[in-house]
């Protein structure tokens, strides 16, 4: 219930356009400090998590085991988590290319879904929750 609490509040932070990505290069120690903020680890594990649940426990535990074996004592790149996930899904699923939609974008999804009779339609719009003005950018 307290993750809960936790995601929705990240939520209605990223639903801001004052709002940043999860991945975002950084030029200065200063930025390093504004992105990473309780939006970036809350938002950050919600999509682990959904990551895990889309994969399965046991390919996500096997991409991050190979994650950390190729990586230990070492650095790393976000990019190297998912082409762990990518090397243990032997190429069937472009893990690298479905998460950088999400690291990589402020803001999630609004997806509404409409039935009249036997036809269900489906949009997907980038949901704001408030405008605000003087954050406006010409990605939005």
């Amino acid at each position: 219930e307290d993750f809960l609490t936790l995601i929705f509040k990240a939520m209605m932070k990223d639903a801001l356009n004052s709002s940043h990505p999860v991945s975002s290069a950084v030029q200065s120690s200063e930025q390093i400090e504004e992105i990473f903020d309780a939006l970036s680890y809350i938002k950050g594990a919600s999509l682990l998590l959904m990551l895990k649940h889309y994969l399965s426990k046991d390919v996500f535990q096997a991409g991050i085991e190979v994650y950390l074996h190729n990586h230990s004592y070492g650095t790393a790149r976000s990019d190297d988590l998912w082409d762990s996930m990518n090397e243990i899904t032997n190429g069937t699923l472009d893990v690298k290319k479905m998460m950088k939609t999400w690291i990589g974008h402020k803001g999630f999804p609004l997806v509404t879904v409409v039935r009249k009779g036997k036809i269900i339609s489906v949009q997907q719009e980038k949901f704001l929750y408030r405008v605000e003005p003087e954050n406006w950018t010409s990605d939005a």
